[in-house]
């Protein structure tokens, strides 16, 4: 199974679904909300979005970030007209 199995945490008075995710499942470029740092292809990583969400309010986290979110700050560092993954 490419994507790990799905499961529930509490983060910020709200409940998240999470998923790890494989490296052979990690086909494209993403951002990490903790650390504005990019994910390339093929490097672990977790998807985590509110449970009362949808598609649109996924976020792909490093994992070490995903650990360490309550011990930090978001830091956007990204200029005006840098892509979005």
């Amino acid at each position: 199974m490419r994507y790990g199995l799905e499961h529930t945490e509490d983060w910020q008075g709200e409940e998240w679904s999470v998923r790890q995710i494989s490296g052979g499942a990690a086909t494209k470029h993403y951002r990490c909300p903790g650390c504005d740092q990019e994910i390339p292809p093929g490097v672990p990583h977790v998807v985590a979005w509110p449970s009362q969400g949808d598609v649109a309010d996924r976020r792909h986290w490093h994992r070490a970030c995903w650990n360490a979110r309550d011990r930090r700050t978001v830091r956007l560092q990204r200029s005006r007209n840098a892509p979005r993954y």
